[in-house]
């Protein structure tokens, strides 16, 4: 027994000493306001020989000079609140991760010791330990807030034990499920598991299946799975399902009366042709005065979601749909996105507002906002009034030819005020009945797509306007506003010596007229096939768009106000606007919410992973494409090139792989980043962003995501 007990202590006392730092911020970490003594340390560390108790001494007051912890007493100690930190940690997938702090460039390096149980994604508290050179290393404190609290992975059983493997290190850890509550889930199956972490600090935290999806290779598996690893829940809680069954779809006359009746006036929708929710609608009328009046209706989600509710709250979590190529994961449940908000045509559907008066020049010239009610007289698909606008008679061929007219004119004037002009592409993959990519289509934006888009800009730029706080009359409220920050100098400058590498010219004098020179560039090389990656670096070199309370204008719009109003449906952000325009409508008055910030960095956030979610997706389905292609050749262009590859995009189907530098077997390839080419070493032969290249696939691996490519001698 003592034997034992001896070399218990025997191993303490020959752990590095830098350890014990680690180790007695991680008890702090724990409850970071304790104060506690150098003997109550020891005894939570199991330190009873006198190395170790040493050396748990010296690890305090080396703290206590680095500032991470304070002294209470002689002999008692406290977490340092200066150096108690926070953010939001990113998970590399080969276990090591950083912090990004906001309003911080510099990104705190986390070892995988370091991390604790902190997940990616996760708001977590960290210290710290390290900063040399300005290169600073942390130690995870605590988790604040989980990022997830699901997980995706394959179910491995073995000596009567259940443990759901994560598909990565970056999503989560394994889970433990209790065998007597495995609900029919065999070994090698796809789980969806609730993690419980009971006190944050459990290696294997126990786990409930909230859905089984069979075994791996399923689209729907692969689809759920990329939504729950990105933190988001497929599935609606049951209280939120039963909020919505229970709201009435009947329209009373007495709502009739509180809002302004448009029934009469000409409305239709314009949305693509498989769309089940339509949140905009665009009104015309022509008024006595010769002018003419375009409404812009927008579904009112608020009235039927109110603030707090269960339905509020999972909205809020959501924050926003999330696409993926074969299914939307909605913000609201479907009675309510598809059914009761969705301004469907030939039905009476409760409507915000904002309606513009124009010249006949086609200049807005007024401008009233308000609660309405109102029938669609018909549902247009883009392609449809694409055939209009290019002369296909229709009975309402004059009001289409008309609005866009003024949405042209409208665009024009963006373009003149310093809007960036990018031309959107979008891959869409033809589907067979069995859910099966048979071909890809790309779409870039036309006449009809502009028309709507137009509009849906001035609604929100004018509403942004009403929302902006006006000090002369005493105003003090914050608002969300939809910002797009001004590039960084240092980018454009990388852009710049890009362009140069395609014998391009991009001269930028200043960042207040960078807008016109690159819409100048990309206008004279919009035939080149180098055109979409030219185009895709000048949106690398731009800031990100996000929301915030902290107004700082749209750059790539040109405009000072600007914020989402025109798609509660889908963004949450678009119902608080509703919300604080009504509050002024009704009390001319707008009040404050403290949270709004938090409220602007959360749905930031999930936007940003429901994009990551849709790029997945869209890989995933790339290479379901290629499936039974391998060994085939095919025409590319290269669309990247790095350090360990180059990126080929091929011609005939837009689906993109990587060829490594390494399979190349005619020449020794490397990298040049100055030049941002790939170099052979004997042949002299180059690679560089649009070069034609011919490709075969090599392998292809849906789980990964990834399709190998091998690059032919020309």
């Amino acid at each position: 027994m003592s034997k034992k007990k001896h070399g218990k202590h025997r191993d303490a006392s020959f752990r590095p000493r830098e350890s014990y730092s680690k180790a007695v911020l991680a008890v702090f970490s724990k409850n970071p306001a304790a104060v506690l003594s150098h003997k109550q340390i020891c005894y939570l560390l199991e330190a009873s020989i006198p190395m170790d108790r040493q050396y748990i001494l010296d690890a305090l007051n080396i703290l206590v000079a680095k500032h991470q912890l304070e002294r209470v007493n002689v002999h008692s100690f406290t977490m340092s609140k200066s150096h108690l930190l926070e953010g939001y940690f990113e998970l590399n997938a080969k276990g090591f991760g950083f912090i990004r702090q906001e309003g911080n460039n510099n990104d705190v390096l986390i070892r995988e010791e370091n991390k604790g149980v902190a997940m990616d994604g996760d708001h977590v508290q960290f210290s710290i330990i390290k900063d040399r050179n300005g290169k600073k290393e942390g130690l995870i404190l605590g988790v604040l807030e989980r990022a997830r609290t699901q997980t995706v992975g394959t179910l491995q059983i073995r000596n009567e034990k259940a443990i759901l493997v994560p598909d990565s290190v970056k999503y989560g850890v394994p889970v433990e499920i209790p065998m007597d509550q495995l609900n029919g889930a065999k070994n090698g199956m796809r789980l969806v598991a609730k993690i419980s972490f009971e006190d944050g600090t459990e290696k294997n935290p126990k786990g409930e299946i909230m859905a089984l999806l069979g075994y791996p290779g399923t689209n729907d598996s692969e689809m759920i799975s990329i939504l729950v690893n990105q933190g988001f829940d497929p599935f609606f809680p049951e209280e939120v399902m039963r909020e919505a069954s229970l709201i009435s779809t009947i329209i009373s006359e007495e709502e009739v009366l509180l809002r302004k009746d448009i029934r009469e006036t000409l409305t239709f929708t314009i949305d693509p042709v498989d769309a089940k929710d339509f949140d905009d609608a665009i009104s015309f009328r022509n008024l006595d005065n010769g002018n003419i009046e375009i409404g812009v209706h927008i579904a009112d989600v608020g009235h039927y979601i109110k603030e707090g509710s269960p339905l509020d709250k999972e909205a809020l979590k959501r924050s926003n749909s999330v696409y993926l190529v074969d299914r939307v994961m909605p913000m609201l449940p479907e009675q309510l996105s598809n059914v009761l908000c969705s301004l469907r045509p030939n039905e009476d559907k409760l409507a915000f507002s904002v309606l513009f008066e124009f010249d006949g020049q086609g200049n807005p010239t007024h401008h009233w906002y308000g609660k309405t009610v109102i029938h669609s007289n018909r549902r247009f698909a883009y392609e449809e009034v694409q055939e209009i606008l290019e002369g296909k008679e229709d009975d309402l061929s004059a009001v289409l030819h008309t609005v866009n007219n003024f949405a042209k004119k409208l665009r024009s004037k963006r373009f003149n005020d310093g809007a960036l002009n990018i031309i959107s592409e979008e891959l869409r993959f033809v589907l067979s009945e069995k859910g099966e990519p048979t071909g890809t289509i790309v779409k870039t934006s036309k006449e009809a797509h502009q028309l709507i888009e137009e509009f849906m800009l001035l609604a929100n730029r004018t509403v942004a306007v009403e929302l902006t706080p006006n000090k002369d009359k005493g105003d003090n409220h914050n608002s969300v506003y939809r910002i797009h920050d001004l590039p960084d100098p240092e980018k454009l400058g990388l852009l710049h010596l890009f362009c140069e590498k395609f014998g391009l010219e991009l001269e930028i004098s200043n960042i207040q007229t960078a807008a016109q020179s690159i819409n100048a560039l990309l206008k004279s090389i919009e035939k080149e096939p180098y055109f979409p990656l030219i185009q895709s670096m000048v949106v690398r070199s731009m800031a990100k768009a996000v929301y915030s309370t902290n107004n700082k204008g749209h750059f790539g719009l040109a405009f000072k106000y600007y914020t989402h109003f025109t798609s509660p449906i889908r963004r949450y952000a678009d119902l608080i606007v509703h919300r604080q325009l009504l509050e002024k409508k009704q009390t001319h008055k707008i009040k404050w919410r403290n949270e709004l910030e938090d409220v602007c960095k959360r749905i930031s956030a999930n936007e940003r992973k429901a994009t990551e979610a849709e790029r997945e997706s869209t890989k995933y389905f790339q290479t379901l494409m290629l499936l039974d292609r391998i060994g085939d050749e095919f025409e590319g262009i290269v669309s990247g090139v790095s350090d360990y590859g180059i990126f080929v995009r091929l011609i005939e189907n837009h689906c993109e792989g990587m060829v490594s530098l390494q399979s190349i077997s005619f020449d020794r390839f490397s990298f040049d980043p100055d030049k941002h080419v790939v170099i052979g070493k004997k042949t002299g032969k180059s690679y560089t962003l649009g070069a034609a290249v011919r490709v075969l696939v090599e392998e292809v691996s849906p789980r990964k995501r990834q399709i190998d490519l091998t690059l032919l001698e020309d």
